[in-house]
């Protein structure tokens, strides 16, 4: 080969090796941009719902991942409180894993303080996958805040050499602190909304958003001439339980009173932590008589002995007093009217109480 020819060869050889470094920086350079696109969208997330949608679907989708898992360590059942206060059940997220220990789910968790990446073994991690597509390679992403591992992100893939432990993880990592970091946000703005409208204990709205509600709900009722009931629930002997249990077991107690009712109330009824031990329900479209017998219906459903404490159990009885307002109680303000309803059934659950306790008693006004 003459001189000539062979500089031309190595001209064009010089020219498809600047070609192809051109092409892949151009591809660095997308997925450097959605990269950041992503980034960019999971920061403007303000609810967990929004959240737990983004970081498994959208993330599956945008880095044509088999599978996406989100594990979180809830053992408080805190966040899945606060999904149920927005309104959203947490067993609608199947990929989305709420456990009160990270450890026994994969090996790697025990001791996962920066990204993971290595082989698929069904034994190991059949429990994060369950019955996903074939599996090859996982990246595990630990999301950490204030030191402490809050949950682990995990990514699957069907590639073999997607997650192989001799890559640079420097990405994987840069994206877990900016998943921590919206977690904790997304967390923040719930507890904000949930602690102006709702007892944390309970999961109920509280005695401000019951206002709110009360008018909205006569307002409603003067418009459609519908009769809204009320009822107001004390536990028995509350302070006794307190006594005897400490306040811990008063909680339980206290949950497992709301939970009891809760299984008898209407999506479109207003159930409220009027105040320590004493409820509220609102009852729209509902005729005095009617509640009454809800009334008892929620007695009877304290029957069962609630497990306070381990080994220890108590006996719960209600005092119940219930009232309504009618058709006839058109005109005249809201606020009033609401004060007036309030005030009957309080009236009545005072006389349920003086009465012997453990009774439903109406309203004679």
């Amino acid at each position: 080969m003459s001189e000539e020819a062979g500089d031309a060869t190595e001209v064009a050889q010089l020219r498809a090796q600047l070609r192809q470094l051109v092409a892949e920086a151009a591809e660095n350079d997308r997925k450097l941009q959605r990269t950041l696109d992503r980034e960019l969208e999971l920061l403007r997330v303000e609810t967990l719902h929004e959240l737990f949608e983004l970081l498994t679907g959208g993330l599956a989708a945008s880095y044509s991942l088999e599978a996406v898992r989100l594990v979180l360590q809830d053992p408080h059942h805190e966040i899945q409180h606060l999904m149920l206060g927005s309104g959203h059940r947490p067993a609608d997220y199947p990929s989305v894993r709420f456990v009160d220990t990270l450890v026994g789910l994969a090996p790697q968790f025990a001791t996962l303080q920066r990204p993971w990446l290595g082989s698929f073994v069904r034994a190991d991690h059949g429990l994060l996958f369950g019955s996903a597509p074939e599996l090859a390679s996982l990246a595990f992403l630990p999301l950490r805040r204030l030191g402490r591992t809050v949950g682990v992100l995990c990514f699957a893939s069907a590639d073999a050499e997607r997650f192989d432990r001799h890559q640079q993880t420097d990405f994987l990592r840069h994206l877990a602190s900016v998943v921590a970091v919206c977690l904790e946000n997304a967390c923040n703005r719930a507890r904000v909304l949930r602690s102006g409208l709702s007892d944390y204990l309970t999961g109920w709205h509280n005695r401000r958003y019951l206002n709110a509600r009360l008018r909205e709900e006569l307002a409603r009722a003067q418009r459609t001439g519908a009769s809204v009931a009320c009822m107001m629930i004390d536990v028995d002997l509350f302070k006794s339980i307190n006594d005897s249990f400490g306040h811990a077991g008063g909680d339980e107690v206290l949950r497992e009173v709301a939970a009891r009712i809760e299984a008898h109330v209407r999506a479109s009824d207003t159930a409220a932590r009027f105040g320590g031990d004493e409820f509220t329900l609102l009852l729209p479209e509902t005729a005095l008589e009617d509640a009454v017998r809800l009334a008892e219906r929620i007695r009877a459903a304290m029957e069962p002995e609630i497990d306070v404490l381990p080994g220890e159990a108590v006996r719960v009885t209600l005092s119940i007093g219930v009232a309504a307002v009618g058709a006839a109680a058109r005109g005249g303000d809201l606020k009033g009217l609401a004060d007036r309803l309030l005030g009957e059934a309080d009236a009545a659950l005072y006389r349920a109480k003086a009465a012997g306790r453990d009774r439903a008693v109406a309203s004679s006004g």
